[in-house]
């Protein structure tokens, strides 16, 4: 749709508002309804959004530790500009004009701060040298039939899982939650989001989607927008949706593996695919490959950016602990599938579905350029069991681990940029300190009456 096209919507939709978003460091949508008038004068030039989105955790506690914004600068507003090209109608808030929108890089004001900003500079220089990226990302996460009020006074606690027991690709419970499933499927479809496959996973409650594979900026706000979207879908039936990584050390985690390859400029040849190799892999999907492997201690948290993720990060719970790579294995960390010069591509296990999506795939992207750049060589595949395939190294095992090597290392900086490394860095030792001045159940349970 061209931007006459769209504005005209805009102007006669009978609504008169128009909702915009943009998404924070967590890849948590921050927005707001304007009426028609105001969306008319902001897309002529720049407008003020409140940089407090950049300066809080997802609790809305204002950081103490990042430079960027705070108590010491008064919380201004940001140069931010509404995207028309990212135009959709809600379907569950009858077709309602919603745009994203990102914060504007100028020498006066920089940012280096925002997910998105950072995925279009990668985007570029992948351009640059010739790249197209194509991507996808597929989330698995809990539903369970309750509110966000019979949810909070539960004190999330014993909830009620849409549905008993463990059965991944169930027929018969995609039947019993019909009307849940048919209004995911269709709404974010409609919603622009589309959907390639949609399913029970094993777990109680468990769903997982592929969303249809697209260029690495479409495909990350697709991923933005789909895990909110998921949640205010699931309002309308009196269902919480969830993305933690991991609900329960007794079940599995949900994943948010992300797939990508690299086409010619023209978007015509899949530029990971070598019908000349026994296995189909071209020297650049080696390459490409490699470079994530050397990179992945570099850069964890912003494909695991949360205490929570790393408890997904076990042994036996299909999700990765090795740096490992294999074809068509899901034990490794790296999911080769060089399956023809269509669909050859990577996946990458390693991240979770509490990811801002946009931090993910910039990871991904920036990782398996540096392989190329450097052309470093691939280590041996894991043939079998990757959990015992420890010759090269393990995943760090917390995000505190996790985040010190990545605040320590050259190659995030040289990646990211240091103004961008630092901030990020900062929000998730931020993280980390909340959850280690909490008192958990867990500690209650253990030592209210024993010690």
């Amino acid at each position: 749709m061209d931007n006459t096209t769209t504005i005209n919507y805009v102007k006669n939709h009978a609504a008169k508002k128009v909702k915009l978003a943009l998404v924070d460091i967590d890849g948590v949508l921050r927005g707001k309804y304007i009426s028609v008038d105001k969306f008319l004068s902001l897309i002529q030039s720049d407008f003020g959004f409140c940089n407090v989105v950049f300066g809080w955790d997802m609790a809305d506690v204002s950081y103490t530790n990042t430079q960027y914004t705070g108590w010491h600068s008064g919380y201004p507003d940001a140069p931010a500009r509404i995207l028309l090209e990212t135009f959709r109608k809600i379907p569950w808030e009858d077709n309602l004009p919603f745009f994203l929108c990102e914060l504007v890089e100028k020498e006066e004001h920089k940012t280096d701060v925002s997910p998105r900003n950072l995925l279009k500079i990668l985007t570029n220089e992948a351009k640059d040298q010739g790249f197209n990226p194509y991507f996808s990302q597929e989330f698995e996460w809990f539903n369970f039939e309750e509110t966000p009020q019979t949810s909070h006074d539960k004190d999330y606690q014993n909830l009620k899982p849409l549905t008993p027991g463990m059965f991944g690709y169930s027929i018969l419970r995609s039947t019993l939650k019909n009307d849940f499933i048919s209004d995911l499927f269709k709404k974010l479809c409609d919603f622009d989001i589309p959907i390639e496959g949609l399913h029970t996973e094993t777990g109680p409650g468990v769903y997982e989607a592929a969303i249809t594979y697209s260029h690495i900026m479409e495909a990350a706000d697709r991923a933005v927008l789909f895990k909110t979207s998921v949640k205010e879908i699931a309002y309308h039936h009196q269902i919480m949706a969830t993305f933690m990584a991991k609900i329960d050390e007794k079940l599995p985690g949900c994943g948010g593996h992300v797939h990508q390859s690299l086409w010619a400029s023209d978007s015509q040849v899949n530029l990971f695919y070598d019908e000349k190799e026994p296995n189909g892999m071209s020297e650049l999907m080696k390459n490409y490959i490699a470079g994530q492997l050397f990179c992945l201690p570099h850069i964890l948290p912003m494909m695991a950016p949360t205490i929570n993720s790393f408890k997904r990060l076990v042994e036996g719970a299909w999700a990765p602990t090795t740096l490992t790579w294999g074809i068509d294995n899901r034990t490794v960390a790296l999911r080769a599938l060089p399956s023809g010069h269509k669909s050859s591509r990577l996946e990458t296990r390693v991240i979770g579905s509490d990811t801002n999506p946009y931090l993910a795939m910039a990871a991904c992207l920036a990782a398996g350029l540096f392989g190329i750049k450097n052309n470093l060589s691939l280590q041996v595949s894991t043939q079998g069991n990757g959990y015992i395939d420890t010759r090269f190294g393990v995943l760090p095992g917390s995000l505190e681990k996790a985040t010190q090597a990545m605040k320590e290392s050259g190659i995030a900086k040289e990646l990211f940029g240091a103004a961008f490394v630092d901030h990020f860095v900062a929000t998730r030792e931020w993280e980390c300190k909340q959850y280690n001045i909490a008192v958990s159940d867990w500690e209650k349970r253990r030592y209210f009456e024993i010690i």
